[in-house]
């Protein structure tokens, strides 16, 4: 319990550097599976309550948010769109009585978007005026490439009672089995119920923590070195992507992912057969069929995600194989 106090003031002192937290005393450490979504959408929804979320998204989402008995309602991103947001009425078409949170990943898994000023005050706007709460996600802000400053839900005037964000240590230091996170608030009735749910609960691993905040004391220089290495890896994935033909991806601005279209009848159907049936030379490539970050029905079906997390040598290599399964692949549609 000390050691979960101490991570806990170092945490929020690394928050208060970011100028993202609101106040100390608004910061919440925890196990990053529950306190992430879980918590937040225990705490502040109901059952029968509806959350709006753009999707394609994070699938736990859907899973955190059954389990608080709440109900998702997806708004559509198209990647002929490169995912923007769509439209204030595409918003207030599901908007009704029993919406109480719109929920954003930023920058976005699994199509890498990073929501620009315009957009992040068009939700804004939205939770002003119909009072929501806005759950936002956001573990990859370090991981963004415009050169413009990152604009967090916490920044964002007039509604700081309404913003629920979460982040974790996860992305930001690789430490994605360690699974330490934060709950952030300004307002003391949802960090009160978090608080009865992280009670009731022990805390994190005891060796997660340690790692943890000592990752927090990383030199400047880690995460440089990180952020241009993805640099670097996002410009040959994307570059390669689109030159194989009739493959399309749109240039992600944040994270470490991106959406690609293929040319396939089912790009789960794909995967399944480049790792069952197909091989070039001994390899082949392995990739998440898009469609399990929809609920809409149909949509992705030609989408597959993929995480730029390899060195540049086996992106390189994994891009020609890909040609190669394309290339043989059966199911192939042509344009």
């Amino acid at each position: 319990m000390f050691f979960l106090l101490f991570f806990f003031s170092v945490f929020c002192f690394f928050f208060f550097k970011q100028k993202t937290a609101y106040e100390i005393s608004a910061c919440l450490v925890g196990s990053e599976m529950c306190i992430r979504d879980r918590f937040a959408f225990l705490s502040c929804l109901n059952p029968g309550d509806e959350i709006i979320v753009p999707e394609p998204a994070y699938a736990n989402y859907m899973a955190f948010a059954i389990s608080a008995g709440a109900v998702i309602r997806t708004v559509t991103t198209t990647i002929e769109e490169g995912f923007s947001l769509p439209k204030v009425e595409k918003f207030e078409e599901l908007i009704n009585e029993r919406t109480k949170a719109i929920l954003i990943c930023n920058p976005n898994n699994p199509t890498g978007y990073l929501y620009t000023r315009r957009e992040m005050n068009q939700i804004r706007d939205m939770v002003k005026k119909y009072d929501l709460y806005l759950f936002s996600d956001e573990v990859y802000r370090e991981f963004i490439y415009t050169g413009s400053p990152y604009i967090s839900a916490c920044h964002l005037e007039g509604i700081e009672e309404n913003v629920v964000l979460i982040d974790s240590v996860s992305k930001r230091y690789s430490e994605c089995g360690i699974r330490i996170g934060a709950l952030i608030t300004k307002n003391k009735e949802v960090r009160n119920a978090v608080m009865k749910f992280c009670q009731a609960r022990l805390s994190p691993p005891l060796i997660g923590q340690i790692a943890a905040e000592a990752s927090l004391d990383a030199p400047e220089e880690y995460t440089r070195e990180t952020y241009d290495e993805y640099v670097e890896r996002r410009k040959c994935l994307i570059d390669g992507l689109n030159r194989i033909p009739g493959v399309y991806s749109p240039i992600p601005m944040g994270a470490f992912y991106t959406v690609a279209k293929l040319p396939v009848d089912d790009s789960e159907k794909f995967c399944a057969w480049c790792l069952s049936e197909f091989n070039y030379e001994g390899e082949t490539v392995m990739m998440a069929p898009a469609a399990g970050f929809y609920t809409t029905p149909g949509a992705g079906r030609n989408e597959v995600r993929i995480a730029y997390v390899l060195k540049k040598e086996d992106l390189v290599r994994a891009l020609f194989v890909l040609r190669k399964a394309l290339e043989a692949y059966p199911g192939r549609v042509e344009d």
